[in-house]
């Protein structure tokens, strides 16, 4: 029988400081069954993102312990950082990626939860396919506020936004002063987050297509998009979170920005995917461009040595 093979991208307040970072994503290294593929400190934002791939019990067992590290290491009263974040094991989101269903990682998403705030007292919010209401689906809808705005709300027991924004498990609704809260949960696609880059310094010009392309004001209905200016580098950028590659390719976002910064006069220089990306991500693309018709990922010979982590 294949192996089950399930996608975690937890995210814990802390970019900064590299002995929490190490003890942290430490819990997750040396573990039969689980593989720790990226560790992302972003110092700027304060937060460390990691990409694990593992078999449903190990990657649990890991998920459970990682969080635990991040309660005793952050202190949410004293952290700062400019991601949004309401918790020091600020998000467990679960994927399926090989041999297992959603309704499996929606289970195994609901069983960390329950046991994180029975172990730890941490509040938890379920959000994606776990969301206790529609609001509740969308991880921003729960960080609005941040941690200092939402534990503020929450404090006020005569806030009229209190009972919508509670936390689904919680000892008193509301957040706790040191851990925060934690958000679990499951959904059949995660973000893959890609940079297009242009030649200009005008940051305008990447904010216009960048609304071109965003879904709430007109763009394609799964990605957001910003333009913004990276000081490390030449040029501005046009920065796309993509939260369905099967449904709308990289290819497809890359030529409307293409095509829009025609009308300003301006070269696309290149791009880059932020992060690792699922296979099927990258094949859309070379179909596309090569017009290949009946492509199998068997006639790759890398996928023949993907049956073991």
């Amino acid at each position: 029988m294949s192996k089950q093979y399930i996608l975690a991208v937890p995210n814990f307040s802390d970019g900064r400081r590299q002995e929490v970072i190490d003890a942290i994503s430490g819990t997750i290294k040396n573990r039969e069954g689980v593989k720790l593929v990226t560790c992302e400190p972003e110092h700027d934002f304060n937060r460390t993102v990691l990409t694990i791939i593992g078999e449903p019990g190990p990657l649990k067992a890991a998920l459970l312990d990682m969080a635990a590290k991040s309660y005793e290491l952050i202190d949410m009263s004293q952290q700062k950082g400019t991601h949004p974040r309401i918790g020091g094991q600020d998000t467990i989101p679960l994927f399926p990626l090989s041999n297992i269903s959603l309704e499996e990682c929606k289970e195994m998403a609901e069983e960390i939860g329950k046991e994180l705030h029975e172990k730890h007292g941490v509040p938890i919010f379920f959000s994606g396919s776990n969301a206790r209401t529609p609001d509740k689906a969308s991880i921003s809808y729960i960080r609005k506020g941040q941690y200092e705005g939402l534990k503020a709300l929450l404090d006020d027991e005569n806030h009229p936004d209190r009972e919508a924004r509670k936390p689904d498990l919680s000892i008193d609704g509301k957040l706790s002063p040191t851990m925060g809260a934690t958000i679990v949960s499951a959904d059949m696609e995660g973000l893959t987050a890609y940079n297009v880059f242009l030649a200009t310094e005008d940051v305008s010009i990447a904010k216009a297509i960048a609304k071109a392309v965003r879904g709430p004001s007109g763009g394609f209905s799964t990605t957001r998009a910003v333009g913004i200016k990276f000081p490390e580098r030449e040029g501005v950028v046009v920065s796309i979170n993509m939260f369905d590659c099967a449904s709308t390719p990289l290819y497809r976002a890359y030529e409307l920005v293409k095509l829009e910064a025609q009308h300003y006069g301006v070269a696309v220089t290149g791009s880059e995917i932020v992060g690792p990306v699922k296979l099927e991500y990258l094949l859309n693309n070379l179909n596309h461009y090569l017009g290949l018709q009946g492509l199998k990922n068997d006639q790759i010979l890398e996928t023949h040595l993907m049956g073991e982590l």
